[in-house]
């Protein structure tokens, strides 16, 4: 029976994965599940997987996940410290879907015990992609992607020589606005933004797919997951949403992952790996699906892929601050206070002040280190809002 734990389980990569592992419940241990504010559904799933303990994020919320899971004998704890001290407990495979740069300690704490991290939460690799990869070599870990793209990717490289590879190109929908004229932006509310046309995400990765955040955080995961040079690197607007990823080698040809946009086969394939299981997703009809098209991802539209590039560019700390940064921009936009079109500013004006801070430039790449730029592009973008409003 292996031991699995959820971090970010009421999300919706939480709720594909326990879909999951509920098929097959005699298969796994469930030590721990962790969530956020809908402490209902994390009291349930607790309750259906027979958890070991039970996780809230928020502090205020302990007495809530007590009451609900209250003669169940499953532990239950609240905060920060808890998670990191429940991504410690020994596990064999733990998924890592925590939205934001909040997922990144709890990600390590669980490669330091050797886990294999099937890893939804892509912050971790834009803040701290070497210190990842790094922490599961010491230890014995090992991280598989679960995003779409990513995990498209690994699943095209297997046996292949790396070598050998020219280009890697990830797809795009294009979100809410792909085909909103340019100039309407502008006035695009959070509702609008949060509509998405294939995929049914939270609120905050359905806004980052209308900006293309989403993507910009891809391109650089894709760069630090697979030591790829910036320039081997590709998007394409992809509106079907079926091809994930094409990896393109030095002979000419190019290898497609195609499946329908359904986040059980990215995350069943890392729940399963090496090995190949049925999963219950539908099978593509082609002649019915008729075409697919595609489009140039246009930076003048979408200006986040353009900061992505200077980002890869620049490495070090600058994917730690990028990130604090757009999820500093994206709570100014959902409250109200900037505009849709000005998160992507907010973004670039953070990069630009900190890029020769002397406590960044060039700083040894730690857990610390990361932290600190974190904590300083927050304010540094909060400012800046501020100083508009």
């Amino acid at each position: 029976m292996r031991k699995v734990s959820i971090f970010g389980a009421t999300g919706s990569i939480g709720q594909n994965t326990i879909d999951l592992i509920a098929r097959d419940p005699d298969a796994y241990d469930v030590i721990a599940l962790t969530g956020g504010q809908n402490i209902a559904q994390l009291a349930e799933d607790a309750r259906r997987l027979n958890a070991k303990i039970a996780i809230t994020a928020e502090d205020t919320k302990l007495d809530a996940l007590r009451d609900a899971l209250a003669g169940t004998g499953i532990e239950v704890a609240a905060g920060r410290e808890a998670l990191i001290e429940a991504a410690g407990r020994p596990a064999d495979w733990v998924m890592s879907a925590i939205v934001g740069a909040a997922g990144l300690e709890p990600g390590l704490r669980a490669l330091e015990q050797g886990a294999t991290l099937a890893l939804a939460n892509k912050e971790s690799m834009v803040c701290a992609g070497p210190l990842m990869m790094q922490t599961a070599k010491a230890h014995d870990g090992s991280i598989l992607p679960v995003d779409s793209e990513h995990s498209a990717v690994f699943q095209a490289l297997i046996g292949e020589d790396m070598a050998a590879v020219e280009r890697v190109i990830i797809t795009a929908s294009g979100g809410a606005f792909r085909d909103w004229p340019i100039e309407a932006l502008e006035n695009a509310t959070p509702a609008e933004a949060a509509t998405h046309p294939n995929w049914d995400m939270g609120q905050r990765i359905t806004i980052d797919s209308a900006s293309m955040f989403n993507k910009a955080l891809e391109l650089i995961e894709t760069r630090e997951f697979f030591d790829l040079e910036p320039q081997q690197i590709e998007t394409v607007v992809h509106p079907e949403s079926m091809i994930h990823a094409l990896v393109g080698f030095n002979d000419g040809a190019l290898m497609a992952h195609v499946g329908p946009p359904d986040m059980r086969h990215a995350i069943g394939f890392a729940l399963h790996y090496p090995k190949r299981l049925e999963l219950p997703v539908a099978r593509l009809d082609l002649a019915a699906l008729g075409q697919l098209n595609f489009r140039k991802a246009c930076t003048t539209r979408w200006p986040a892929l353009r900061l992505a590039r200077e980002v890869m560019e620049a490495r070090g700390l600058a994917g730690a601050v990028f990130n604090a940064a757009k999820e500093t921009a994206l709570d100014g936009f959902i409250a109200g206070q900037i505009k849709f079109t000005r998160m992507a500013g907010v973004v670039e004006e953070t990069l630009t002040l900190l890029s020769a801070h002397t406590g960044l430039k060039d700083a040894d790449f730690t857990l610390d280190t990361v932290l600190k730029a974190d904590h300083l592009a927050r304010q540094t973008a909060r400012d800046i809002i501020e100083q508009q409003a």
